[in-house]
């Protein structure tokens, strides 16, 4: 009887339903995504003109804008569903945007990682910098995208049994199939391993190298401003990365535990549910910091921007003027006629 008990208040708690998490998902996903749109398709509009620049992270900050874009262009549909709570779409339209958001997660960790890499590598060896080829960093993106989106696809999967039951529910609805114990073990140590404690090390360890040549080395005032740019960068990486995906990875184990029924404290279970929902909040915010790491941070952006920009501005500036110039001579042309008209009157 004891043991029954437990399972049941197990269930209760497990399945218990935070209702304010439609509110703030909702309030969340409205706030980020005409920003995010915006930002992201300015930001990979420009970038796409510094392709050339091949020793500046650009090949990674441009597949970084292409997958926040892909968890941005999806939000509408995730704002649907939690104000209405009903899923009136295809299930498998509900699976690829569950699946689009931890792909965004885990690619953006592995490009903000490299982007960090290589700008702290190409200040400790600058001379290296100069035969580094474009086809390297295509090709890193590349195999980022193969194995993340192979490492993302058992999170959907796990879901799928929650829909088999009812096709209106999504996303926070949806349940987490049962798996053994040693399955949840692997998953949850791959995941924190791979996608939040070897990227840590490597941007902590980019980040102190970076400002530790900076203090050391004298160097010349143009070379003192590059690296001084480099590390904003690399710091930027850093809080970008601790703000938004630190919370959800220290939670992330407690909340496969929970969802595979280890914990029989009720209040415990409470917690890490209510903790998941703040962090996944707080991850869907790297679709708007993103763009600081190579907005703020990288001249060549900012100049490309304002160059494109002040073509815009000048073109719109030429059409102001010429619709004036017509304004004026239609204005002409009704005085000589009027004055003909007057003349005409006279004689």
């Amino acid at each position: 009887m004891g043991s029954n008990s437990t399972k049941s208040t197990r269930a209760k708690c497990t399945d218990l339903q935070m209702s304010f998490q439609y509110s703030l998902y909702a309030t969340t996903y409205i706030l980020i995504f005409i920003p995010g749109l915006l930002v992201n398709s300015a930001a990979l509009w420009v970038l796409c003109h510094f392709i050339s620049k091949k020793n500046k992270a650009i090949i990674f900050m441009i597949n970084l804008s292409v997958a926040d874009l892909a968890h941005v262009l999806s939000l509408p549909l995730r704002i649907y569903y939690y104000i209405s709570h009903h899923w009136p779409f295809q299930r498998a339209l509900c699976l690829l945007c569950f699946y689009l958001k931890y792909l965004n997660m885990y690619a953006s960790i592995c490009f903000l990682t490299c982007i960090s890499l290589q700008r702290c590598f190409f200040l400790l060896k600058s001379f290296r910098a100069r035969d580094w080829k474009r086809r390297y960093d295509v090709a890193i993106s590349a195999a980022i995208w193969v194995i993340m989106g192979t490492a993302c696809l058992p999170l959907p999967i796990l879901r799928n049994a929650g829909l088999a039951n009812n096709t209106e529910s999504c996303f926070a609805n949806l349940g987490l199939q049962h798996i053994s114990m040693a399955s949840t073990i692997g998953m949850v140590t791959v995941a924190e391993l791979g996608g939040f404690v070897l990227p840590v090390v490597i941007i902590t360890y980019c980040t102190w190298r970076t400002r530790t040549i900076l203090q050391e080395f004298q160097v010349p005032p143009q070379n003192t401003k590059e690296r001084k740019k480099a590390l904003w960068m690399v710091l930027m990486c850093a809080v970008v990365f601790i703000v938004c995906f630190t919370p959800y990875h220290l939670n992330f184990p407690f909340f496969m535990m929970v969802k595979q029924r280890i914990f029989s404290n009720c209040s415990f279970i409470k917690s890490t549910l209510f903790f998941h929902i703040i962090s996944l909040c707080l991850a869907n915010l790297n679709c708007c910091l993103d763009p600081v790491v190579y907005y703020f941070m990288t001249s060549e952006f900012r100049d490309g921007f304002l160059e494109h920009g002040s073509l815009v501005l000048q073109s719109c500036v030429k059409c102001k003027a010429g619709a004036l110039e017509i304004q004026h001579r239609k204005e002409d042309l009704q005085t000589i006629s009027l004055e003909f008209m007057d003349d005409s009157k006279t004689m």
